[in-house]
This record gives structure tokens, C-alpha cells and sequence, in this order.
């Protein structure tokens, strides 16, 4: 018997042996995850009449998602690629959930007698479940999806989004009808973490992600209606729906703003930290032209022709700017953007006779197209929207517009010189790439975008002031980007959405919903370094892999002189 057939029989061995404890290990965990569910969480004065229900209300409500998370236990008993990883995300999941509602509720009540045996049943069965897939064999990759009749993918392409935007609209409900929130949000949230690990374990993500280029017009159009459903459907669900619309709405002019970013950063490789400044100028070029009540100017013109000014006028700063850094790179020119974003403050703070420093420009008339007011509700189809659905659809029309900007740049002679600046600018130039006006290119075109953007969220917010364009909004909007997915249109759309809406939600928490804020962004920049939605260039960078087969490369030592004269 040859060296390597015993070892491979040992390893069989081995593998059977683990597999062979794993089973009842994982048992056990799954019983101990459904009885603790099934009990309660916490005790108080008059259980269980204030429960509702055992799952959705009250103290106890994330209990559903760890009996949700529970089912990944049958994984296990399946021969599924990638069921080892799915089945240790759903378990830390558990796990977490359970540590996250014990200091939640012991932070409010402030005593370990307000815990039941459900939640310590629950955790333990989680660790122990933890245990249970360490033990199973390494896990195969998963396969391609393989292809299916088009109407079954678009079905899928379809229900996907329809999924998305429900997910959305729960995540944005959760917690808002019962005592203690805290621990909901904090569930549902360590829910969706897990649930998400656990299906790009298996390769959902891959797949349906191969469906959306393969049905590219069809997952643009889903999206789209989607994007316009919100509304709708969250003022059905919410009854404070005003003002997560009027979050949506934030987020479609930041969203804006960072796909322009995107084309400098993402597409060119500049580094640029000052780039809210062209956002302020065009806010501050549409409230200055827009009769504000509270101005120096009392011009008042169209509100197309202010959004047209305002990003013009932003382009010529952006040309203003990048000719003075057209010979820096790197750091040098991150310092010099720095620079001009704080220059722009100043100007905008201390400029009394045209921005009225400090004070900003306020009382911005909204938008009016003929009789239309953008400013009143309106009821549409049978539902009361507020006046921020009326700003939220326009935006949707601005990302749309913005969205088409990239997309025919990054696919054009254009995108691939700016790639090639960013990948190596000398090597470009030695190349005949025109470095010197496609970097100025790339900052006027920015600045465009995020001029336009700023000249809407003028009449959104109805008030312009310095304040509102610090180092701090640069370095959110740059967050977006390499959050999302540097290159990437929906990566610029999802970390703006993150970074919005997050905080946002996370408002319960008070002081700490910044910490938590931040352990989620180093947890995705350490996990998953390439973004939500990553560039296929940047992916195949980061894990070390061939491009022209997307294998991974390996890197064998040179052989040693004395091998090289044997083999000659």
C-alpha cells in the first residue's frame, strides 16, 4: 500500500469519525435551540398575560428569529456545498442573539432575576451547536446554478426583489410596536448578519447574482419597481411612515452624490477627501437662485435650469481643483482635496455677504413644476402619501439619470483609461492614455453629479448652512463607496442606504448606537474587504486569483540550484 492511499484512508477515517460525533451533537444543539425558544425569555410582573404572542411581541420577541436560524441545523443532514459554514453562521447567530438580549434586558431591568430558563437553554444549545459543525469535514465550494427555463430565473430575478423590498420594509418596522425595542433591533439585525452568512455560505448569493446579468433588463426593471413600491407600502405597514421616507429621500441624494464619488475614486483612483464641497456648491448655487426667504439674492429662476446651473458651476470648481493636483497621487492628493473641502467651509462660514455665514440660507420655497407643488401630499391609488414621496421619486429619477452617466462612462474608451490610471498611471501614460485631461475629466464629471445632487437636497431640507459640509460628510460619502463596492453602481446605492439608515435606526440605542455603528463597519471591512456588491477586478485582487480563469493562483518556490542541474 502506497503513502498516499493510507493517508487518504485515514483521513476518511477521520472524517467518518467526526461526522459520526458531529450527529449527536447537533441534535442536542437543535433540541436545546427549540426548547429555549419555546419558553420564556424573561419574567415579569404578570406573565404571560402581557405577551401577545410567544414569538412577536414583548421581551421575548426574537425568539422567532432563533427558531428561524434553527433550521439550518438540518443542513447537516445533507451533503449541500458549504453547509459546514452555513450551519456555524446560523449557530453564532443564535448564540449572539441570545448574548444580545441577555445584556439588553439586563441593562433596562438591571437584575439577573428578570431571565427565564428559555434564554439560557437557547445559548447553550447555540455553542453546543457551534461545536457540532466544527466537527464535520471541510466544506466542498459550491457549484454553479445550473440553468434553468427563462421564466423560472426571471421568476426568481422577480421574487428576489420583491423580497428585498418586504425585508426592507419589516427591518424598518421591527421594534416599533412593542415595549422594549432595543433588544428586537438588536435581534433582528444579529438575524439578518447570520441569515446572510449562512445563505452566501451556500451559494445563493453567487447564484443570483449569475441570474442578474444573465437577465440584466429584467432585474433593472424589477428594481425599479421596487424603488417606487417603497412608499406605498411602507405608509400601509407604518403609521410614522413620513419620516422613513424622508430618510429614503436622503439616502437617494447621498446615493447620487457617491456614484459621482464612485467615478473619481472607484473609477480613476483619486483619492479625494474634499468632495462634499462640490455637494455644498451646488446647494448653495440652487438656495441662492432658488428665492429663498431667508438670502442674499432675489433671483429666482426655473427650477431646471437652477439644477443645470448648480451642476455646471460645480464642474468648474472640480476643474478648479484638479488642475492644481494633476501632478499629485496617493496621499499627497487626499491632502490637497482635504484641503479644498475645508476651504469651501470657511468661505461658505465666514462669507457673510453672499451665504450668510453661520446662519446658512434658509426658508428654500420647494420644488413646482406648472400647478404640481412638490411641497403638499398627495393621495395616490387609494393611499396618503406624504409631500417627501414627492422628492423621493424625483430623486429616483436623478439616480436613474446618474446610474446611465456611469454605466456608458465605465463601459467607454473613457472608463477603461481612467481604469488604467488607477491600476498604474505611469504605465498608462507610457501607453499614450492622456492622463492629464482624463484626471481633470474625471473631477468635473464628479463634481457634476454631485453639484445636481446638493441643488435637490437644498429644496429637501429647505436650508443650507455650512455645518452641513464638514470633513466628516466627505468621509461618510467615501465610507459609502468602499463599503458598497468601489466601481460598482448598486454598491454605491446599498452603502448609502447602510450608512443612512443604520444610524438612523439604531437611534433607540441612544449613546451607543455609534459604537455599534462602528463594530458593524470594521466586522464588514474585515469579512468582506471588497464591499457589499464587489467589483469583479477588485474580488479577483483580493483573493489572490488568475483573471483570464478566475482559478486561484498558486506560487511555487523556485527550485534549488542543485535541482536545476539534475533536471538539465
Amino acid at each position: 500500500m502506497s503513502a498516499g492511499t493510507a493517508v487518504a484512508r485515514l483521513n476518511a477515517e477521520v472524517q467518518t469519525r467526526l461526522t459520526g460525533r458531529a450527529g449527536p451533537t447537533l441534535v442536542a444543539g437543535a433540541v436545546l435551540v427549540i426548547a429555549g425558544s419555546l419558553l420564556p425569555w424573561v419574567t415579569f410582573r404578570g406573565y404571560p398575560g402581557n405577551l401577545k404572542s410567544p414569538f412577536f411581541f414583548g421581551d421575548s420577541g426574537v425568539r422567532i428569529y432563533t427558531l428561524l436560524l434553527c433550521l439550518a441545523f438540518l443542513l447537516a443532514l445533507t451533503r449541500l456545498p458549504g453547509r459546514r459554514k452555513a450551519g456555524l453562521a446560523a449557530s453564532l447567530g443564535i448564540v449572539a442573539i441570545a448574548l444580545g438580549t441577555f445584556l439588553s434586558v439586563l441593562n433596562e431591568r438591571g437584575g439577573l432575576g428578570a431571565f427565564a430558563l428559555g434564554i439560557v437553554l437557547t445559548g447553550v444549545g447555540g455553542v453546543v451547536a457551534v461545536l457540532g459543525f466544527l466537527a464535520l469535514p471541510a466544506d466542498d465550494e459550491p457549484g454553479r446554478w445550473r440553468r434553468r427555463p427563462q421564466w423560472v430565473e426571471l421568476l426568481i430575478v422577480s421574487g428576489v426583489q420583491l423580497a428585498l423590498l418586504l425585508v426592507v420594509v419589516y427591518a424598518l418596522d421591527v421594534g416599533t410596536d412593542d415595549g422594549d425595542r432595543s433588544s428586537r433591533i438588536l435581534g433582528f439585525f444579529m438575524f439578518l448578519i447570520a441569515a446572510c452568512a449562512a445563505l452566501n455560505a451556500l451559494g445563493i448569493f453567487a447564484g443570483i447574482s449569475t441570474l442578474y446579468r444573465r437577465h440584466r433588463a429584467v432585474t433593472i426593471a424589477a428594481g425599479a419597481l421596487a424603488a417606487a413600491a417603497f412608499p406605498f407600502l411602507i405608509s400601509e405597514v407604518q403609521d410614522g411612515s413620513a419620516y422613513w421616507i424622508r430618510v429614503a429621500a436622503s439616502i437617494g441624494v447621498f446615493a447620487a452624490a457617491a456614484i459621482g464619488l464612485n467615478i473619481v475614486v472607484g473609477q480613476a483612483g483619486l483619492l479625494d477627501l474634499g468632495y462634499v464641497a462640490f455637494f455644498g456648491v451646488g446647494a448653495y448655487v440652487a438656495a441662492l437662485l432658488g428665492n429663498a426667504n431667508l438670502t442674499t439674492s432675489s433671483i429666482e429662476l426655473p427650477f431646471y435650469v437652477v439644477i443645470v446651473l448648480s451642476a455646471v458651476i460645480a464642474a468648474v470648481f472640480g476643474l478648479v481643483i484638479g488642475a492644481p493636483t494633476l501632478r499629485l497621487r496617493g496621499d499627497y492628493l487626499a491632502i490637497v482635496t482635504l484641503g479644498f473641502g475645508e476651504i469651501f467651509r470657511l468661505v461658505a462660514q465666514n462669507y457673510d455677504a453672499l451665504t450668510r455665514g453661520p446662519n446658512g440660507i434658509s426658508g428654500v420655497p420647494n420644488l413646482k413644476v406648472g400647478s404640481f407643488d412638490f411641497g403638499d401630499g398627495h393621495t395616490v391609488l387609494g393611499v396618503d402619501l406624504p409631500y417627501f414621496a414627492n422628492y423621493y421619486f424625483i430623486e429616483l429619477l436623478l439616480i436613474a439619470f446618474v446610474i446611465l452617466v456611469f454605466t456608458r462612462l465605465a463601459t467607454s474608451r473613457i472608463g477603461r483609461a481612467w481604469v488604467a490610471i488607477r491600476e498604474d498611471e505611469t504605465a498608462a501614460e507610457a501607453m499614450g492614455v492622456n492622463t492629464i485631461s482624463m484626471k481633470l475629466l474625471a473631477f468635473a464629471i464628479g463634481a457634476f453629479l454631485a453639484g445636481g445632487a446638493g441643488a435637490i437636497n437644498a429644496h429637501v431640507a429647505t436650508q443650507v448652512s455650512p455645518d452641513s459640509y464638514t470633513f466628516l460628510e466627505s468621509v461618510t460619502l467615501l465610507a459609502a463607496v468602499v463599503l458598497g463596492g468601489m466601481g460598482t453602481v448598486a454598491g454605491a446605492i446599498l452603502g448609502s442606504a447602510v450608512l443612512i439608515a443604520l444610524p438612523e435606526k439604531l437611534r433607540t440605542f441612544q449613546d451607543k448606537r455609534l459604537l455599534f455603528y462602528g463594530v458593524a463597519l470594521i466586522l464588514m471591512m474585515r469579512f468582506r474587504p471588497t464591499g457589499i456588491v464587489p467589483n469583479s477586478r477588485r474580488k479577483l485582487e483580493f483573493e489572490d486569483a488568475d483573471p483570464t480563469t478566475g482559478d486561484a493562483m498558486t506560487q511555487e518556490p523556485p527550485p534549488s540550484p542543485g535541482k536545476a542541474v539534475m533536471a538539465q
